[in-house]
């Protein structure tokens, strides 16, 4: 008997399907990597946790150092994507680098798996990361938006003239990153939570004021010798 024919729309059910595996997968390994590091995750128990096998886990991804990298570039596209959407062009730019401060801020108390991730690669000395073919095109994008901000405020004269974007993503992320993954560690010597809510907003207004100062405000008097702070590093 000759096998039936395929309905039209099998092909892109079976891609549907395929996706959807992918992503769960995913989802479960982000968990098992940030709880457990690279060395303790287990792919075993990753395909355990999905409803796939850890054969057509390897046949998704290939191994266990290409999920982990996988689940490294979704978790960095994720707050790119953010960055480089964000529509702040028609704000004044002293607001729309507090938005984005903003935006760093939220991104990273909801998603404490992508802090927990990046202190786990850095113990690696970013071996994985460095690797990879999709971050770099990710960071310019990201970085463009900034630009352009600092761009309007030097143009406008509120901005200081000696700090570029990496800059200022910098300080963002510092202040945003350490508040996440220094919580237990703070409130272990300092007997404060840092994730506490009613504290939350008192935050992420405090974050906005200082970088909006460093840009706008008087740092008073310079090393002796320099006519500008020095942005050669």
């Amino acid at each position: 008997m000759p096998a039936k024919p395929r309905p039209a729309d099998d092909e892109p059910e079976k891609q549907r399907d395929a996706e959807r595996t992918r992503a769960e997968i995913l989802d479960v390994a982000t968990r098992e990597f940030a709880d457990n590091g690279f060395a303790g995750a287990r792919v075993d128990e990753i395909a355990a946790k999905t409803r796939t096998t850890k054969r057509m886990l390897y046949y998704y991804f290939g191994g266990k150092k290409q999920l982990y990298l996988a689940v490294l570039e979704r978790a960095y596209a994720g707050i790119r994507a953010l960055e480089s959407e964000l529509d702040v062009d028609h704000l004044d730019p002293a607001e729309a680098v507090r938005r984005l401060a903003e935006l760093t801020f939220d991104h990273h108390e909801s998603h404490p798996d992508f802090i927990r991730l990046v202190s786990i690669e850095n113990i690696h000395r970013a071996e994985h990361i460095a690797t990879s073919t999709v971050l770099p095109s990710l960071a310019n994008p990201a970085l463009d938006v900034l630009t352009r901000i600092l761009q309007r405020g030097r143009a406008a004269g509120s901005f200081r003239d000696d700090v570029d974007a990496l800059d200022v993503h910098m300080a963002i992320s510092a202040f945003c990153f350490f508040r996440i993954a220094n919580r237990h560690t703070f409130r272990a010597i300092f007997d404060r939570d840092m994730l506490d809510t009613s504290r939350r907003e008192h935050h992420r207004t405090m974050l906005g004021d200082m970088v909006v100062a460093y840009l706008t405000g008087d740092l008073g008097p310079r090393p002796a010798g320099l006519t500008q702070w020095d942005t050669s590093r």
